[in-house]
């Protein structure tokens, strides 16, 4: 599939420590002419860490996408109405939007866009990255992966010796898993061994 001109919602929520892997990605998708729309939840916009700056990564976003990122909840509404997002992507997603999207809530940006762009039957792709996918997660994992338009990369668990419960997406499987739900299909394999990539 041809990625050019799709406009792609990017929302990146506070799993910060993949910020680096999910810029990369994002370049290579503006290189493909795909059309971006950054969104930044509430944490992602202003919890300063040790992989940088809220700031700088909100600025990096806009020069990727060649605009401003959506960072209210009220700028983020919108994107139900007007339809405009070809597909969605909470790159990274953390347990705790896992959760909050799982059940419904929308108290951030990523989760209002979210919810906006599901009410128009369009695919939202999710890029878990969560401490405890394995654990108090895994059901609200389960929840998601039979929602009806929502489709995963590929994860696996990253570290299962120092921390058998978490969970990450591989990077390098973004782009054909967002091809691949933009057709309304589930890449395969879903569960994926971190030697495996």
């Amino acid at each position: 599939m041809d990625l050019k001109g799709k406009k792609i919602g990017v929302a990146l929520t506070g799993s910060f420590c993949t910020f680096e892997k999910i810029f990369k990605e994002m370049e290579k998708l503006a290189q493909l002419g795909a059309d971006i729309y950054p969104l930044f939840s509430n944490a992602s916009q202003s919890i300063e860490n040790r992989f940088g700056k809220p700031e700088e990564f909100m600025e990096r976003a806009a020069k990727i996408a060649g605009r401003e990122p959506i960072c209210s909840i009220e700028a983020a509404e919108p994107i139900g109405p007007k339809g405009y997002l070809d597909i969605m992507a909470i790159l990274p997603c953390t347990g705790n939007t896992a959760a909050k999207l799982a059940n419904g809530i929308t108290d951030t940006p990523v989760l209002m866009g979210a919810k906006a762009h599901l009410r128009n039957n369009k695919p939202l792709l999710i890029f878990i990255s969560t401490n405890d996918g394995l654990g108090m997660n895994m059901k609200n994992i389960g929840l998601l992966l039979n929602t009806k338009n929502i489709y995963f990369v590929p994860f696996g668990q990253d570290n299962p010796e120092k921390k058998p419960n978490s969970l990450v997406a591989h990077a390098d499987r973004l782009i054909p898993a967002l091809m691949q739900a933009l057709d309304h299909k589930q890449i395969q394999p879903l569960l994926v061994d971190y030697g495996e990539t």
